[in-house]
């Protein structure tokens, strides 16, 4: 059962990154500036490479620091998977461009509640997550309203040309995008395996094993390179008609946003930041160019993740605990 709940751990790793392609890729593609299989390919590699290069701060924040390791047992880790694996395939089913983190912290909570109590949380480690996850979107929003009106205000007396240079920061900011995504959300999983690792007696203290790093990192690499097209759609055309510059500056300050979280050891929502910041971007050049009711729709999306994956993985807690009592 280790090596399944590892091997559980994995696919909600790989899901992790068929989701999250969309919000990295979307822009990208929407303005041309890659195909489709070229940027999800560059969102891959740097993906991949992000938490070789960045360091493990938010695995140690998910799995070091939220929970006491020595009242929980494995179940309730292969429950909270369960619960965000099966919230993720249903807002997938849906095309809504959900938060992994929101469904991976939610089924946690759900299951680590279920099984020892609410002392078991960490409830400073908790404020710290919640308080990255609910800063995160606005800072985007900020981000990306702040850098359009720079950027347009610097190419003031520039050419129509310009695009063609926008097009071709576009293939850098995606790439630094695709690196500071792989050093936030590619760790939370890390962190899981390790806390249970932890719990197993693998390991005698929580450090993350370099064979869980390259094993969650090629997982969600492996999930950006497929690629989450319904989502895709949304984020690259529905929300509104995205360009150049509005990809520049969108992924410039989600990339931001996202690797200062990263670094800091704050778990935040590739989704919710980069869909904010392409909002901000959109509504720098005006405000009704934006079709709120999408940005309002994935927002319900996101405020439903925590309690409905947290519910779930309760649920899949209970009947674990039928099937499996003494795992």
């Amino acid at each position: 059962m280790l090596f399944v709940t590892i091997a559980i751990a994995l696919l909600f790793d790989f899901l992790n990154g068929f989701n999250d392609s969309a919000a990295m890729v979307a822009s990208v593609v929407s303005s041309r500036a890659l195909s489709p299989r070229k940027a999800l390919l560059l969102a891959a590699i740097g993906g991949f490479a992000g938490p070789f290069l960045f360091g493990v701060a938010v695995a140690k924040t998910i799995g070091g620091d939220l929970f006491s390791a020595q009242v929980l047992a494995p179940s309730v880790i292969l429950a909270a998977l369960l619960g965000a694996v099966f919230w993720g395939g249903v807002t997938w089913y849906f095309g809504i461009p959900s938060s992994s983190s929101h469904a991976l912290i939610g089924g946690l909570m759900g299951a680590v509640i279920m099984a020892s109590g609410v002392d078991a949380v960490h409830w400073p480690a908790l404020e710290k997550i919640v308080l990255a996850l609910a800063l995160s979107p606005p800072l985007g929003f900020l981000a990306g309203f702040l850098l359009t009106r720079l950027i347009y205000f610097l190419a003031r007396n520039a050419t129509p040309r310009v695009n063609d240079l926008f097009r071709l920061l576009q293939v850098f900011t995606s790439f630094g995008l695709s690196l500071s995504h792989g050093t936030n959300d590619a760790q939370k999983t890390m962190g899981v395996v390790t806390l249970l690792l932890l719990i197993e007696g693998v390991i005698p203290t929580f450090h993350v094993p370099l064979w869980v790093i390259a094993a969650s990192a090629s997982a969600m690499a492996l999930g950006t390179a497929i690629g989450g097209w319904r989502q895709i759609r949304t984020l690259g055309g529905r929300i509104f008609r995205v360009r150049p510059v509005n990809g520049v500056a969108s992924q410039l300050g989600g990339a931001t946003v996202i690797g200062v979280a990263a670094l800091l050891g704050g778990p935040v929502s590739t989704t919710q930041v980069i869909s904010s910041a392409i909002m901000g971007s959109g509504a720098a050049e005006r405000w009704g160019k934006v079709r709120w009711q999408v940005g309002q729709e994935m927002l319900t999306a996101w405020l439903l993740t925590i309690p409905a994956a947290g519910l779930i993985s309760a649920l899949f807690y209970l009947g674990l605990q039928t099937v499996l009592p003494t795992f």
